[in-house]
This record gives structure tokens, sequence and C-alpha cells, in this order.
């Protein structure tokens, strides 16, 4: 009866991101599907379960010889099993998740490419600034992969990043920054300001998953706005604008930037993430 209530568990969890809108906050969109596959292998065994508990004793002794053979016959081996199965439900019941804005990066900083800090699973880090897959490729294939990528881009002018494809523009210009210097830019993003050694720097930012929220982080470009715009921490924008190559101090390096033209506050998205599409 355990091993149905925890199935349904799984199951009713997944509805539950689902229709409360929480899925976009753990996981890239574009695997969605995973999610329905998941649903549905948890309901029916969750329902094999049950059908096991109903059938009787007989079932019941079969079951527990099989956990003999796996070395779980002990109570206390059972039951840490189970309180492993059980801990992501209470989780994803009763955490809250926490919406990410301009105090993440305060409390952590950040570098570039990629931080040494990790989140989730150890062999991921926090990613700023540039969205980085390469960790995902052999080198050759990453360059091929970027390569084919470039060619959607490299002869428009004008590039207008939507949520649709802010993480993989964001990945090409920081990869090819010259071959953008020049082009026309539009994008949408909140305010951070960085204050470096009595310098202070605006960056316009959004928070991104390339997967998981294992692998998420803040990306965006560094930004020359105009002089008579006000502007606060966790603040929306719409810039439009030219891409150049500015040195950042802290970095004692260049990055790319726009050269703001027009800028105009716009309210925040209802999601704030944006997603790496493959």
């Amino acid at each position: 009866m355990i091993r149905f209530l925890i199935l349904s568990g799984y199951f009713e969890l997944m509805m539950y991101l689902q229709v409360s809108g929480r899925l976009d906050q753990y996981i890239n969109v574009h695997y969605r599907y995973l999610v329905f596959l998941t649903m549905g292998l948890s309901l029916l065994l969750a329902l094999v379960q049950l059908r096991i508990w109903a059938a009787g004793e007989k079932h019941e002794e079969h079951v527990h010889h099989e956990g003999h053979d796996h070395g779980m016959s002990k109570p206390y081996q059972r039951g840490i099993v189970y309180l492993l199965l059980i801990l992501p439900l209470v989780v994803g019941m009763l955490f809250p998740t926490i919406s990410l804005d301009t105090t993440i990066v305060e409390a952590k900083g950040f570098s570039f490419p990629i931080s040494k800090e990790s989140v989730g699973d150890p062999e991921m880090n926090t990613q700023y600034l540039k969205p980085d897959t390469s960790i995902y490729y052999n080198k050759n294939d990453y360059n091929d992969q970027m390569s084919k990528l470039m060619k959607k881009y490299e002869t428009d002018q004008k590039l207008e990043i939507t949520n649709d494809n802010y993480l993989e523009v964001m990945e090409l210009i920081y990869n090819y920054p010259n071959s953008f210097v020049g082009k026309n830019i539009s994008f949408n993003g909140f305010v951070y300001e960085a204050n470096k050694n009595n310098q202070k720097y605006d960056f316009l930012f959004r928070f991104g998953i390339i997967h998981c929220v294992a692998d998420s982080g803040v990306f965006g470009l560094m930004t020359k706005l105009p002089e008579n715009l006000a502007v606060k921490n966790n603040q929306w924008l719409h810039v439009e604008g030219t891409i150049t190559l500015d040195f950042f101090e802290p970095f004692h390096r260049q990055i790319p930037s726009v050269a703001v033209a027009k800028a105009q506050h716009v309210s925040a998205p209802k999601n704030q993430y944006v997603y790496r599409a493959f």
C-alpha cells in the first residue's frame, strides 16, 4: 500500500506542477513531454501496486521475497528507501518556489564565463552572463553546433531577441563578439547595477534555464543607458541599441555591451525565465 501511495503521489505532484504553472521553474519547458511521460508511468505503476495489494497476502509475501533478493529484507532498509522516495514529494508540495531577482546576483556576485559555485547537481555550475552549452558536447560537436546556429543570424543587421531565442543569441554574442559589433539589438530584461572599484556598470539580465534548475543562471549584456534615464535594480526595460565591446575592469577584459539609443520601462513578464531550445 505504501508503494501505491508513493507512486500516486508522484503522479499528483507532476499534475500539481503542471496545473499550478510551477513546472517552468524547475525544468526547461521544451522537456514538458517528459513530465507527461512520468505522469503516465507513475499512474500505471501505482495501479499495478494497488492490484498487488488488493490481491492479498500471497502477493505481499512474493513482493517481500523479492525485496530480500535485493538486500531490503529489513524494515529499516525499506524505511530508508521509502523516506528517500517521499522526500521529493514533500519538497515539491510544501516548499514554495523562490522568485529570482537581483538579490541573487548581489549575494553571489557573478563571474565570467561561469562561476566556481555549484547548485543542485555537483557537476553543474551556476552560470552568469554567457549561457554555456559546451559542457554538453565534445569540442568539435560544440563548434559545429555554434557554426550552424551562427548562420541564422550572421547576415541580420538587427537582432530582435525574444523569449524563444534569448539564450542562443546571447551565447553566440559572447562566442563571436567581433561578428556582432555594430549590429542593432533589441531585448527586454531587468536592471542590475554593479558597483566595482567606485565605477558603476549597468546590466540587463534574464534568468534562464538550459536543461533544469541545476544549470540555471542569469544571462544578459552590459548596457550604456542614457544619462537622463532613472533606473533601479529589478526594473524591467525594453532597450534598443548597438552592440559594442567595452572594457569591464573587474574582469580585466572587454565584454559585449549595448550602447542604448532607446529605452522604456515595461512590465515584468508573467514567466520571467527563458529557456534554451535544442
